[in-house]
């Protein structure tokens, strides 16, 4: 996700009003009553919310808009169904509604599709991981977690692992003022180790050391793989000649290789 600008879907978030306490509770109070324009000061003194909550998808790389605008409808229905009795702050209640908007958004829009039954798997996960933090004041375990959903350890995993947003390995990792780390300078080749690389080079090195009789049957042999009657129907010499022309490339090349 590109990083945060001032303005946001033409809101300047820069000048974003802060609303005290004893605002916030008399302006519930006028929402109650169907004052119109009190809610619409109670979203805007709340939109510092979205922009906190946002800021912990920033490795989805959508639009920051977009986030925005599903953020704002999480706060919305946060307002419309908070209840000031229950003895709870509206932050505490609505970070989590947020939290759920923008998560179904970013499941909905995903280019990779996961069935319905594995994605509530994963959120009902979420779910009671959020509810547990809450409850315990501590991040629960995986066992924890499955004891409380009801749902297996391996559901969990292979659910949570499913809903998550694919990596380009042209995604940086770390920059620090100079080179950037990407990706794919974290993960290991091994069929392109640089071991092989100069086997490989040598290996073509000793192939034109041979005369070009050798070197075609050796070609059709192992990089097409034909057989040696084969390979002499194609060039018109007998299956022994074949053999015996391609032992002693063969040789050829181990006692290139060995120098």
């Amino acid at each position: 996700m590109a990083s945060y600008k001032v303005e946001i879907c033409g809101v300047n978030t820069a000048k974003l009003p802060i609303l005290k306490e004893e605002e916030k509770d008399a302006l519930f109070a006028r929402i109650k009553q169907g004052d119109t324009a009190a809610r619409e000061t109670y979203i805007k003194g709340n939109l510092r919310l979205v922009l906190s909550v946002i800021k912990r998808f920033s490795g989805n790389h959508e639009n920051v808009d977009d986030l925005f605008q599903i953020g704002c409808i999480g706060l919305i229905k946060s307002i419309d169904n908070f209840d000031p009795t229950i003895g709870v702050k509206f932050s505490t209640y609505a970070v989590p509604m947020i939290i759920g908007e923008i998560r179904r958004y970013l499941r909905d829009n995903n280019s990779i599709r996961v069935s319905r039954s594995l994605r509530d798997t994963a959120y009902k996960a979420i779910h009671t991981k959020e509810i547990l933090s809450k409850t315990e004041n501590k991040e629960p375990t995986l066992d924890e977690i499955a004891a409380e959903s009801g749902i297996s350890k391996e559901d969990i995993v292979f659910a949570l692992d499913a809903i998550q947003s694919p990596l380009s390995l042209y995604d940086p990792v770390y920059t620090d003022g100079g080179d950037t780390l990407y990706v794919m300078d974290q993960i290991s080749d091994k069929k392109n180790r640089e071991e092989n690389w100069i086997e490989e080079l040598s290996l073509n090195d000793a192939l034109d050391r041979l005369n070009e009789r050798e070197n075609y049957i050796l070609k059709l042999r192992f990089f097409e793989g034909k057989t040696q009657m084969e390979v002499a129907d194609e060039i018109h010499i007998s299956q022994a000649q074949v053999s015996r022309l391609e032992k002693s490339a063969l040789k050829s090349i181990r006692h290139y290789l060995s120098l």
